[in-house]
């Protein structure tokens, strides 16, 4: 059951442009890393946040936490239902718009989307001289 293009041992030549097992573990190591800064930063951002709402108005935080007759919902649990849908629009949205311009190109795989996107774009130099040589600008006169 070969398929069409498979190189040695039956492995399609896709797989052999990401290279070993080796460079595929520090790729996921890599993103597992990035995932985790991004999560602590988001975390670090929302508890400073939350803790400089509370110093600044510490009765109005209070009053915002708990449920109370004049306001049936707390703040945190609407502020939670409020990030809930703004999440599924964000994602949605960014999904119809990827499967629009998918079809928009008329590709069929990553391959011809990435062949298309390169026809359509200039292509990034590999090695360019700096702009800029900051020795000489930040040379004292």
């Amino acid at each position: 059951m070969g398929t069409a293009g498979a190189g040695p041992g039956g492995r399609s030549p896709g797989l052999e442009a990401v290279g070993s097992t080796d460079d595929r573990l520090f790729v996921v190591k890599g993103g597992i890393f990035l995932g985790t800064v991004a999560a602590a930063g988001m975390l670090a951002g929302f508890v400073t946040t939350l803790s400089l709402a509370k110093k600044k108005s510490p009765e109005w935080f209070n009053k915002g936490s708990v449920a109370t007759a004049a306001l049936p919902e707390s703040g945190s649990s609407l502020a939670l239902r409020a990030l809930g849908w703004g999440s599924l629009y964000a994602w949605c949205g960014v999904g119809v718009i990827s499967f629009a311009i998918w079809k928009a190109l008329g590709v069929h795989s990553m391959k011809d989307f990435r062949s298309k996107m390169q026809s359509i774009f200039p292509a990034i130099p590999k090695k360019s001289e700096p702009a800029v040589e900051w020795e000489e600008a930040l040379k004292s006169k």
